[in-house]
């Protein structure tokens, strides 16, 4: 993990970099598909959604008034998001399609105030990161 700062612009730049922006989501879909078949099952992604933490409340912990069934559909109706056919599985052109939504959707809540913030190294805000300060660095 690092401490960094960025905006929306950072994100979104990043987003509309077909190139590395696909490059990056078609890696982290590699590394999910764990039987290579080119299509991801639930139980591949599950553990991808979970660390989403969609419920933190205290410090990386999800909240425990939740039931485990309620928690288990609510990763579940995430999963439905990326198999946007209802097949139960999702294909790369899926898997891009939503990360693309999710993306702009963190670039449109940072905003246009820069804002610090602790990133896990090999996330997409961190490849966005460090996209940008490799362009800066290009442009000095």
């Amino acid at each position: 993990m690092s401490v960094e700062i960025l905006d929306g612009s950072t994100v979104r730049s990043f987003v509309e970099d077909e190139g590395a922006f696909n490059s990056s989501v078609d890696g982290r879909f590699a590394a999910l598909d764990a039987d290579h078949d080119g299509l991801l099952t639930y139980a591949e992604m599950a553990g991808e959604l979970m660390s989403l933490r969609v419920l933190e409340k205290h410090f990386g912990v999800d909240e425990a008034a939740v039931a485990p069934d309620e928690l288990a559909g609510l990763y579940r109706s995430l999963f439905a998001r990326f198999d946007r056919d209802g097949s139960g599985m999702v294909d790369r052109h899926e898997f891009r399609a939503e990360m693309k939504e999710v993306m702009l959707a963190v670039a449109n809540g940072l905003g246009f105030l820069p804002v610090q913030m602790v990133v896990e190294e090999g996330s997409f805000l961190k490849v966005a990161v460090d996209r940008e300060l490799g362009q800066l660095a290009k442009a000095a």
